[in-house]
């Protein structure tokens, strides 16, 4: 006899909940968690299933009468199974063409939470919350990507400040994951064909809220040893890894989508990685339908829809002839085109043999509606691609935009939700994309945000604290040096955050061009300012860790230690903590490199400021009163003069706006009450529009379901 979900026990919901990733959005859930072993629970990088593990279900019953969970987690449970059962939902009314035959999103990384190292950085956070904003707006939607066995890199600083890479190995059976298997209880292998032997994949299934994510495993005992290896490693290895590690993206994970009965309305290429796959769904409706390959092309294409995020040509993935007929040969021989007429669907000009294969190229060639990440992006991308589309002038190139967004559960601070809950309409959370439920944000009692502010600017000086006595220990360190760290920053100054990929153009040391400006604002013991940096240097970029060395030797210099801090292994933990507690988000890349930027959104959410060059998202989303910007938006020809003077402008702006603005206190009780003005106006006018419930609601409008067949409209913002 069934098991009602009622009749559960304690144990068994706890388990459940465990195993999908809902409860990462929802802070009292991850509480209940956390509470069975708060140390445990920080030590096993907040994974529940881990945690579950160390316990008998005895234990556990124990554990929660002690505490008195039983209750929470009978309402947490209650909670999920209503949500996933709903349908009534955004998607439910907007998004009903795509049916049961949702759409398919290929990513190459996922940053669904730090308990599943998936991801790198920006593009696979954002993936994250892509699905998790479809989850939350009912949007029949399925994911597909690889799953890394050692994952992107842990980065250890050494005492000479150069990056050291650590990889470990992820126990798969460890992580809210299972399986994917099929209605018989057979796990989902497939294969796709090379000239030297098939590589097999088998299919991992990761829940999350309502959307199913499937990550493709080549670790697995039909392999050859060195295919085994194959995914390994997020963005690692050479030309001919890269290469074989799309092929099972794209050909593979079209190939399991089909084996699990997925038959998508639309296709959703996130960057260049997967774009072999709609090849494999052009093979099928060949073998099928008995299409020709031109015309399975044309069906195919209207159903897909392709995001590039690269603004510089060097980032897009391009092999020669012998990469392509040694992988994709099989296939091209199934589609009746052969290699050549494979390499002519990468190449910008087809009847050019010496131009090698390019995956943005391919993307772009099979699908009807591609799009940037942002109004400026847009703008860079046409330029960069008008040659794609020669008889049309640069404004009409085919490729509109749709900014960025961030999930807002997954970025709020629970502290910040409770100020939300009080100050928003009930059931604000669901309604997140419309200006009007913002709107009575700036009614809040100044005092009351800036104690909150205050109270996580504190979190996250303890958390800085704490991760530098972990690192102080692990080099064993002097007793004073360890003291030093138990006291490094100030919880009154102005604490400025720059986190991101240490990329040469994004310029982590803009602010040390001018040392001598850099020396005087740091020395003003009246204005207290600090800087607290993190970030990862690619593997193979010595440039960026040559920055990332600079700015730790400079932390260790008289006049500078303990006011420049840098944190090492940045991680979607140590991001929640930088975005929920710093007073100022700094970035200033190297205009127009920044697609879009997604991490001073965060920040907007928990009330901190933006200082920030006028590109990627930051350019459509300045007004003058809501952050601050470096420089006027203008650039020149020479790199060299435009960072002197992105430098220059960068001193000017702290020196005469963010500072003298923070420490204008009032009179009664010290508020800096024109810095938390301008704080509530950031938070009402850009958390409406820079979340990504907006941006899918956007690609659902805009491109989901007109690929379904669904009444068509123009790409938002289309020039």
């Amino acid at each position: 006899m069934a098991v009602s979900k009622e009749q559960l026990s304690f144990v068994e919901k706890l388990h459940a909940l465990a195993r999908n990733y809902w409860w990462s959005w929802h802070p009292e859930v991850m509480s209940i968690f956390q509470d069975l072993n708060p140390q445990r629970w920080r030590l096993l990088d907040h994974n529940p299933v881990l945690l579950l593990d160390e316990y008998t279900p005895e234990q556990l019953e124990q554990r929660g009468r002690e505490l008195v969970l039983h209750s929470r987690v009978n309402y947490a449970y209650r909670r999920w199974q209503e949500y996933m059962e709903s349908e009534n939902t955004w998607g439910g009314t907007q998004a009903g063409v795509l049916g049961n035959r949702p759409v398919a999103y290929f990513s190459a990384e996922f940053g669904i939470h730090e308990s599943l190292p998936n991801y790198s950085g920006g593009l696979g956070v954002l993936a994250g919350d892509h699905l998790k904003s479809a989850s939350d707006l009912g949007i029949p939607l399925v994911a597909i990507g690889l799953f890394y066995h050692e994952g992107y890199f842990s980065q250890q600083i050494d005492e000479h400040g150069w990056q050291q890479e650590v990889y470990d190995h992820v126990q798969n059976s460890k992580l809210p994951i299972k399986i994917a298997r099929l209605p018989n209880g057979e796990p989902v292998v497939v294969h796709v064909d090379t000239r030297h032997g098939p590589i097999y994949a088998q299919a991992w299934q990761v829940d999350v809220g309502r959307v199913k994510l499937y990550l493709l495993d080549v670790n697995i005992d039909q392999n050859k040893p060195e295919d085994r290896k194959l995914t390994a490693r997020l963005y690692g290895g050479d030309q001919r890894t890269r290469i074989r590690q799309e092929v099972v993206l794209g050909l593979g994970g079209a190939k399991v989508l089909t084996a699990l009965g997925y038959r998508p309305h639309a296709i959703h290429m996130n960057e260049g990685h997967s774009a072999f796959a709609p090849l494999e769904f052009i093979r099928m409706r060949m073998a099928e339908d008995n299409l020709s390959f031109e015309d399975a092309l044309r069906d195919t294409a209207a159903m897909c829809c392709f995001t590039t995020h690269t603004p510089v040509p060097a980032g897009h993935d391009r092999f020669d002839w012998g990469l392509i007929e040694e992988h994709l040969g099989p296939t091209a021989d199934q589609l009746g085109i052969g290699v050549q007429g494979l390499m002519a669907l990468g190449r910008v000009d087809p009847n050019n043999h010496g131009e090698p294969f390019c995956m943005t190229v391919l993307a772009f060639k099979c699908s009807r509606r591609a799009n940037a990440v942002s109004n400026l992006h847009g703008v860079v991308s046409r330029r960069m691609w008008a040659c794609l589309w020669p008889w049309r002038s640069e404004e009409e190139v085919p490729i509109g935009h749709i900014t960025n967004g961030v999930h807002v559960g997954s970025w709020l601070a629970p502290q910040m939700r409770l100020l939300y809950d009080r100050i928003l309409p009930v059931g604000w959370d669901v309604r997140t994309a419309e200006p009007e439920t913002w709107q009575n944000f700036e009614q809040i009692t100044p005092g009351e945000l800036w104690e909150t502010h205050q109270a996580l600017k504190n979190r996250l000086i303890g958390f800085a604290r704490a991760k530098m006595l972990r690192r102080a220990e692990r080099l064993k360190l002097s007793a004073a040096e360890v003291a030093e760290t138990q006291n490094i920053l100030n919880p009154e100054a102005l604490t400025i955050g720059f986190a991101r990929r240490f990329a040469p153009y994004k310029r982590a040391d803009l602010v040390l061009r001018d040392m001598e400006a850099l020396g005087r604002i740091l020395a003003d013991s009246r204005h207290p300012v600090q800087f607290i940096f993190a970030g990862k240097a690619h593997p193979a970029d010595n440039g960026g860790k040559s920055i990332l060395q600079r700015i730790f030797r400079l932390t260790q210099e008289p006049g500078f230690k303990g006011k420049i801090v840098l944190l090492e292994d940045y991680d979607i933990n140590l991001a929640r903590h930088l975005v929920q507690g710093v007073d100022v988000w700094l970035n200033n890349p190297r205009r127009p490199l920044e697609a879009s930027g997604t991490s001073g959104q965060k920040v907007v959410l928990n009330g901190g400021l933006n200082c920030s060059i006028l590109d990627g998202w930051w350019a459509e989303a300045f007004d003058g009163r809501n952050g601050f910007a470096i420089g006027n938006g203008r650039t020149h020809v020479n790199q060299d003069i435009q960072d002197d003077r992105d430098a220059k402008a960068l001193v000017d702006v702290l020196l005469h706006e963010v500072i003298p603005l923070f420490y204008d206190r009032n009179d009664v009780d010290e508020l800096p009450e024109k810095w938390i003005a301008r704080m509530k106006r950031s938070v009402r006018t850009l958390g409406w529009k820079f979340n990504s419930d907006r941006m899918v609601m956007d690609y659902v409008r805009t491109s989901y379901v007109p690929a379904a067949g669904g009444t068509s409209c123009e790409m938002t913002r289309l020039p």
